[in-house]
């Protein structure tokens, strides 16, 4: 069984016991999240589509680790001929879950 959860504004294909990472949310290490906004289930090839989201239906996970860096990404901005050349990084800070159980109502 997987849904289609939205999960701070991005959507992600979720099955139970799974980790994921998602936008930092601020929560603290061990506390109970919920997400309601559940788009599709797929309960063993039957499946639910909702228009847009399934009522009653909700996917609870628990943070794993509140806050983990991502992979640094540069971005590099040149213009030719002008001795212009400028170069930055960023790194995104992530919230790490267990889906711990998927409720279908």
């Amino acid at each position: 069984m997987y849904v289609i959860v939205e999960m701070q504004g991005q959507q992600f294909k979720v099955e139970k016991g799974m980790k994921l990472f998602i936008h930092y949310t601020g929560a603290e290490g061990g506390a109970e999240l919920e997400f309601d906004k559940v788009m599709l289930i797929d309960n063993e090839g039957k499946v639910t589509i909702g228009a847009p989201v399934i009522e009653g239906a909700k996917v609870i996970a628990e943070v794993v680790s509140p806050i983990v860096r991502g992979e640094k990404v540069l971005i590099f901005h040149k213009k030719r001929r002008k001795g212009y050349r400028k170069l930055n990084g960023h790194r995104q800070n992530f919230t790490e879950i267990l889906v711990k159980d998927i409720v279908v109502a």
